[in-house]
């Protein structure tokens, strides 16, 4: 990061942004478009390759920071609600990512509500994960998930039903205040910097469609934890998830899953998509990509990985 901008200053350009946006009566559309035309601003680090592909029949993107050929991967999920967000509002965290993991990440365009509720995102997640590991060379103990908000609920909810339906199991799941229970409405706050209960209300409505609540695929902090792969968990102590999330890392340990919780007293929900500007939500993208790179085997290179 050549370039740092004091966090209070981020930080109070944001929230009139996020307010802007986060809008539940603005038209997913427009609150879409408005995400894609701030992402420029949070822009990728030197070196940084970023490839349009398909996976699972969803358009992607794939990442490497300096080798271009690497070992081990993670798919990316990104969050916005399972409404809105995409691999390019995404780009900036996710190479990020690639460089302090040394690792590809594949971001996916997974399906979005209200056009496409659940489990459409859950779906194209699993087939993206199923064909990174059958089709591209990643063995499972190379190929870990990771997400934010929405997208670190649907890391979860991929991962477990990777585990039962396929037997398969992650190397690692990276998860920034993770979305695991959208069905709750007993939040202690309506609103922090980032999110506002009226917005995320909607949008998990308009993601459930016709389900069922507890489906531990929509809500894994409902479902079965145990078997997970190790798990790191990021929360600010201000975000307005945070009891939610403190509650699904007892439930994860109470499981048996190696679990690593870092709370930060000074960072928003999800400030890792600021790593390019701010310092410390630098360095929160560099713990998690250690944490990544530490659970993840590399092997010879017997095969070609793409």
């Amino acid at each position: 990061m050549s370039f740092s901008l004091p966090l209070p200053v981020v930080a109070a350009a944001l929230r009139p942004f996020y307010r802007l946006s986060l809008n539940p009566r603005l038209p997913y559309p427009v609150q879409r478009a408005l995400l894609e035309v701030a992402a420029p601003l949070q822009q990728m680090p030197e070196g940084a390759v970023c490839r349009p592909i398909t996976l699972a029949g969803r358009p992607a993107e794939r990442i490497t920071v300096g080798a271009t050929e690497r070992r081990t991967a993670v798919l990316y999920l990104h969050g916005g609600a399972y409404t809105i967000g995409s691999p390019a509002t995404h780009r900036s965290l996710a190479a990020h990512l690639a460089r302090e993991s040394a690792s590809v990440v594949y971001t996916l365009d997974y399906r979005l509500a209200p056009e496409h509720p659940f489990p459409a995102g859950l779906e194209d997640a699993v087939a993206a994960y199923l064909e990174l590991n059958t089709e591209h060379g990643y063995e499972t103990g190379q190929l870990a998930i990771a997400g934010d908000s929405a997208g670190g609920g649907l890391a979860a909810a991929t991962a477990r039903r990777l585990i039962d339906r396929h037997g398969v199991t992650p190397a690692a799941l990276g998860l920034i205040s993770p979305w695991v229970d959208p069905g709750r409405r007993d939040m202690i706050r309506d609103r922090d910097l980032v999110v506002n209960t009226a917005w995320s209300l909607d949008a998990a409505a308009k993601y459930l469609g016709s389900g069922d609540k507890f489906d531990p695929g929509y809500a894994p902090l409902q479902g079965n934890l145990k078997g997970l792969p190790p798990t790191v968990v990021h929360v600010g102590l201000d975000e307005v998830l945070y009891p939610q999330i403190l509650e699904f890392v007892d439930k994860l340990e109470k499981s048996g899953v190696d679990v690593t919780l870092t709370e930060y007293a000074r960072l928003w929900h999800v400030a890792h998509l600021q790593a390019s500007l701010v310092r410390e939500a630098a360095d929160a993208v560099a713990e998690l990509g250690a944490y990544v790179k530490s659970h993840m085997c590399v092997q010879p290179d017997t095969s070609y990985v793409g």
